[in-house]
């Protein structure tokens, strides 16, 4: 797998300083929770499922969640849960070889996670683990456990099965419980910590537990009671001082059709001279302009990646996670400057200080993004990245 994989190397030669690394399923858990990007849920009652894994696959999308939770009704499951074995099995038959994303599986009970693993067989294989809901430390270790045992049912033997504990429950968001239940879950989670992918947000639950819902134009940010839990989260699950977890960007709930809004602004060069602007109104006329702030917000605060439940969010997730050439230079000239005993410096681009000590950790958060996600050229725009992640610039 590679982010930017399915662009051209010759494109990707053009955008890129330093281009997004190979990675594969059994890489280290901390490159690939940094590589996770987009992760896109799809229900799984899709009758087509398997096809549908082999074409985000082939534009760009590297991790992906079959969801059995609230994505489908309460009584679609026995049935979605057939639909999945199925589906997974047909995928392990057509593609043995092939380029797949990681996938997880959305449960709703512990209880499933050993029973699926069990009715899959040898098409277990194809599972990079679980993402397990309204996690909390009551019922945590029951699904942490859960993972476990499956694990020892997976063909081949020794291929880790990760788990990605959601935190959305109401205990979370009320004030009176919150540091309650955060410090509990994080217990849990520290006896587990090598099994633990990602912490991800269920900002979804967060607004429901108040007939909440924002609008296009407001990210989660803007919603105090939303913005309070995630700066909580962050606080207990995303230290940069080695007790923390990566903790991911909430789903952002709108879009349009993908085709719609790329196939009829890309028919020119997207290097032309005026079509930066011109694509960047669509996308403000096409309601991704939240999106885009949003994904800016998350990484501000400490997120990194995103929920996504439309492929069309996919290219502008991973068009902003590339790593800006001048972020680059400044990422690795503190580490140098650290290594050589600290101290402070002007900015390669003369437009900023930066401090070695106290800069060390985004430096190194920096570089773990560059690796899985490139180092874009000093001239490359956000717009060419995005472009080239969606894939259209050919049609």
């Amino acid at each position: 797998m590679r982010h930017f994989g399915h662009v051209s190397p010759d494109v990707r030669a053009g955008l890129f300083h330093r281009e997004p690394a190979e990675f594969t399923a059994d890489a280290p858990a901390a490159e690939l929770a940094t590589a996770l990007g987009a992760t896109l849920y799809s229900p799984a009652t899709r009758p087509h499922l398997a096809r549908d894994i082999r074409a985000q696959a082939a534009r760009g999308v590297v991790s992906m969640v079959v969801c059995l939770e609230d994505s489908i009704a309460d009584d679609e499951v026995p049935e979605a849960e057939v639909n999945v074995v199925r589906q997974l099995r047909e995928l392990e038959r057509q593609a043995p070889g092939g380029a797949l994303p990681l996938l997880f599986v959305r449960t709703r009970e512990a209880g499933q996670i050993p029973d699926l693993v069990a009715r899959l067989g040898p098409a277990a294989r194809l599972l990079s683990g679980f993402v397990l809901p309204k996690f909390t430390a009551v019922h945590g270790t029951a699904f942490l456990e859960a993972v476990i045992k499956a694990e020892q049912l997976v063909v081949p033997a020794g291929r880790r099965l990760y788990a990605m504990p959601v935190v959305e429950s109401p205990e979370v968001l009320h004030l009176e419980s919150r540091q309650t239940a955060l410090r509990g879950i994080a217990q849990v989670l520290d006896q587990y910590r090598e099994r633990v992918l990602a912490v991800r947000l269920g900002v979804t639950d967060f607004c429901a537990a108040y007939g909440l819902r924002r609008s296009p134009d407001m990210t989660a940010y803007d919603v105090q009671l939303v913005a309070a839990a995630i700066g909580d989260v962050v606080n207990v699950f995303g230290r940069a001082d080695g007790s923390g977890f990566t903790v991911t960007g909430p789903v952002w709930e709108y879009f349009r059709q993908q085709e719609r809004l790329f196939k009829p602004q890309l028919r020119s060069s997207p290097f032309a001279a005026g079509r930066a602007e011109e694509l960047r109104a669509a996308l403000i006329e096409h309601d991704l302009d939240g999106l885009l702030r949003e994904t800016s917000l998350d990484r501000a605060n400490g997120l990194q990646g995103k929920t996504c439940i439309h492929p069309s969010h996919v290219a502008p997730v991973h068009a902003l996670s590339v790593v800006s050439h001048e972020e680059y230079v400044d990422a690795t000239d503190i580490l140098r400057k650290d290594g050589a005993g600290g101290g402070v410096m002007r900015s390669a681009y003369t437009n900023k200080m930066n401090e070695a000590k106290p800069h060390r950790a985004w430096a190194e958060r920096t570089l773990r993004r560059a690796r899985a996600f490139g180092v874009a050229r000093e001239e490359t725009t956000f717009v060419e990245l995005l472009t080239a992640a969606a894939g259209r610039g050919e049609d």
